[in-house]
This record gives structure tokens, C-alpha cells and sequence, in this order.
């Protein structure tokens, strides 16, 4: 037996070396275990949504083992001009903000800040005391009568990360100005500490830890407060927090709330499909189409705020696949991301997909009704934008997929069938 532990501290040092921490291209297909034959399909159908006017534009990155086997531009950034999309044109990735700001959280879990069944209202106040909803005046909800009742608990951050906590993004009292708050973005003189502060002040539509059935997810504006909690815990703007604790280290240079006047002709056109029988048109929501590049540049959504690259993104993808670590830095402890994608929903589900939630991901099980060829045990997330990544971690693989159309009336058929196309050209 004294053999045996000094051949597993082996082991495992020389598996955390050959953890790939910088990306090389594969000198073929085969080298990472895809067919070249096979991975055409990838190229015709997207290129086919390009030519059928259902997508204006596609950027792909896949890797396995560090090995990038498609990274690949499609289509147009600016359908009107005609401008072919770049590799490195930069994109608004809505939701996939989110896992950005769950990790820079994770880091200051990591020094022991708070436990994550702490209530929020130790570090934010306004938290405290919640109430939930239970009447209102459904024929004049921007300025009628309505009537709460107290929680029955507290509100925690590990429910704020797992969305269990009774905040959606859409509720029947948004639109009183007392409660109104940025859904994802702003070009007014927004600040989040006063958003978060008025959607504290919102009533919850359930205890927190159930939903309506009295199981647990609900999608909303959590990781905007964790965004703010960041902010508590770092004394700094989370801007700052996210550039020194995670887009520096990993090398992501393209992500960022506000481009600089230098990057700002690089970011994509957003464009609105709505329905399958109607052509792509420029998005008739300004804020949507400038807030990165123009405004007050004030508002700091850590929920859907940010905008990056395909390849910025996918070093975020490879950090968290190794483990905490990539361009020889390390993020986070391998235990926490091992944490974080452990389920933290119970019975619930994501929606109809019989997944779970984690830490600031959806976790792919047994019994998918989205994750398709994924592994159980893979966790994926995307945007509203149209854009989404997934992490595989027995078959060692990154997948990410972008473009930028809403309400898209080919959201899923865009991502899955390039997740399908991707996973079947693996040999």
C-alpha cells in the first residue's frame, strides 16, 4: 500500500499538467477524434440558414482536449452592407453574462466571503423581510390595488444562483415605477445598486425554494442580484471585479458592458425574425441594438449584460472544463466547479427539458428533452440573442455557437442542430 499513494499524487499531477491551456488547432480532424467527412454537415447547414435568409450570420468554435477543430465565420454581420462576418466580430450574449458573474462570485466564495445559504439580506438589506404576492388588480396593474403576505423564509444565494427564489424577469408589477428595473440592459443613467434595490422592494411571486408547484425554478433577474452582491462583497464596480478576477486572466480581451470607441465597429448587427414565414428585419429596439456601444454606459447587468466573442467565451468554456484553470491561471478550486454543477433544484426542472440547474448552469440529464447527443453530466447555457454554449466533460469537448436575431422563430432548431451536427461527426 505504500506504493499506492505516491503513484496517485503522480497521477494526478501529471493529469492537472496535461490540461490544455492554450488552444492549438488540430492539424486535422481525426487528430481530435472527429470525422473531416462527417463535420461537413456542420458547414452546410449553417451556411444553408445563411443562404435561405433564416440566419444573417453564424460564428463556431469547437475543441476537444484543447484541439479547436471548427472555428468558422458565416454569413454577414450587416445584412443591409453586406459586410462579411469576422471570426472576431463581437456579439451580444444576453445570458451568458450569467456564468461570467456566478464564477467572479465563486472566486470570493473561495475566500471564505459568505456561505451560500446565507440570506442575501446580510449583505443586502433591502432584502430583508420579503413578501409574496397573492392578489392584484389584473385590469390596472401599473397602478392598482394589490396585496402580499409575508415569505415564508428568507431569500438565500445559493437560490439566487440556482433561480429558486421566486424573481422572474416578467412580472404582473413591473411596469410601476416603483419596481421598474432594467430586464437586461440600459442606455439610461441606470445604476444597479438602485435597480436592485427597487426589485427588493417587488414582491415575490413564490416562497422562495418553490414555484407554483411548489418545486423550484424560476427564471428571472437572480444573477442581476448577485451581480450587486459581487459588488458588496469586492467594494468595486462589477465591471472591475469582472476584468480582475476572470476576463484578464483567462485572456478575454474582446468582453465587455460598454466597448471601447476602438472595438465598436466590430460588434454584429441585431436583427428580428419573430416568425418562421417572415423574413430577418433590423431590430426595431434601440436600446437592444446600441446600449454596448452608445448611452450613459452606467448599468452593469451581471444577468444579460455583456457582450464578447466566440473565442473569448470559449476560454471561459475550457477554464471551467479544466477544472479552474486555463492560460496558466488559476479561476477557481476544482472542488467548487465541481459544486457548482451538482444539482441544486431537487424534483424541479428547466421548463419542459427535464434537466436540472446547478450553480449558474443547466445541468443535461438521463432524460433530456434538449441536451440531445450530450453526455449526462454536460452543462450549457445561452442568450436571448441567439447564442449558447455546451461543456462536455467525458468527451472533453467545448461547443459554442453564436449569432444575434430576436425573438428568433428558429432559436432551438439554430443551436440543437448545430449541437447534433457537431456531436455526430465525433468518431
Amino acid at each position: 500500500m505504500r506504493f499506492v499513494l505516491p503513484f496517485l499524487l503522480v497521477t494526478t499531477t501529471l493529469l492537472a499538467q496535461t490540461r490544455p491551456q492554450v488552444f492549438t488547432p488540430a492539424r486535422t480532424p481525426t487528430e481530435a477524434g472527429f470525422s473531416a467527412e462527417r463535420l461537413k454537415r456542420l458547414d452546410t447547414f449553417l451556411q444553408g440558414l445563411v443562404d435561405q435568409g433564416i440566419a444573417p450570420n453564424a460564428v463556431t468554435f469547437v475543441a476537444r482536449r484543447g484541439k479547436v477543430v471548427h472555428y468558422k465565420a458565416f454569413g454577414y454581420s450587416n445584412l443591409e452592407k453586406k459586410t462579411p462576418l469576422k471570426r472576431d466580430d463581437i456579439y451580444r450574449i444576453a445570458s451568458q453574462s450569467k456564468a461570467i458573474t456566478t464564477v467572479a462570485l465563486m472566486t470570493l466564495f473561495e475566500e471564505e466571503r459568505f456561505l451560500l445559504d446565507d440570506p442575501i439580506s446580510k449583505y443586502i438589506p433591502a432584502f430583508k423581510n420579503p413578501k409574496v404576492l397573492v392578489r392584484y388588480d389584473r385590469k390596472n396593474p401599473t397602478g392598482g390595488s394589490y396585496e402580499t403576505r409575508p415569505a415564508r423564509s428568507e431569500i438565500t444565494i445559493r437560490q439566487l444562483l440556482s433561480h429558486n427564489a421566486g424573481i422572474p424577469y416578467e412580472h404582473p408589477l413591473d411596469q410601476r415605477p416603483e419596481f421598474r428595473v432594467p430586464f437586461f440592459n440600459s442606455t439610461a443613467p441606470d445604476k444597479l445598486e438602485d435597480a436592485i434595490n427597487r426589485l427588493a422592494a417587488r414582491p415575490l411571486l413564490n416562497d422562495p425554494g418553490t414555484d407554483s408547484t411548489g418545486k423550484g425554478f424560476v427564471y428571472g433577474l437572480n444573477t442581476d442580484i448577485i451581480g450587486r452582491l459581487v459588488e458588496v462583497l469586492a467594494n468595486k464596480p462589477l465591471d472591475v471585479v469582472l476584468r480582475e478576477r476572470v476576463l484578464d486572466p483567462l485572456g478575454m480581451t474582446d468582453t465587455y458592458f460598454y466597448l471601447p470607441p476602438g472595438k465598436s465597429s466590430r460588434l454584429v448587427e441585431l436583427y428580428d425574425k419573430g416568425s418562421a414565414d417572415k423574413p430577418l428585419v433590423l431590430h426595431p429596439n434601440e436600446t437592444y441594438r446600441q446600449y454596448a456601444v452608445s448611452g450613459a454606459r452606467t448599468y452593469f447587468s451581471g444577468g444579460a449584460g455583456l457582450v464578447s466573442t466566440v473565442e473569448d467565451y470559449a476560454r471561459f468554456c475550457q477554464m471551467l472544463l479544466n477544472g479552474g484553470t486555463f492560460n496558466n491561471r488559476r479561476i477557481l478550486g476544482r472542488k467548487t466547479v465541481e459544486m457548482m454543477v451538482r444539482n441544486q433544484i431537487g424534483a424541479a426542472e428547466v421548463w419542459d427539458r427535464r434537466d436540472k440547474f446547478g450553480l449558474g448552469f443547466q445541468l443535461i440529464t438521463e432524460g433530456t428533452h434538449y441536451g440531445d447527443q450530450s453526455t449526462p453530466g454536460s452543462y450549457t447555457w445561452g442568450g436571448m440573442y441567439c447564442s449558447e454554449f455546451t461543456i462536455d466533460p467525458k468527451e472533453e469537448l467545448i461547443l459554442l455557437v453564436f449569432t444575434n436575431v430576436q425573438p428568433y422563430a428558429h432559436y432551438s432548431d439554430f443551436v440543437r442542430k448545430f449541437r447534433t451536427a457537431v456531436y455526430q461527426a465525433l468518431e
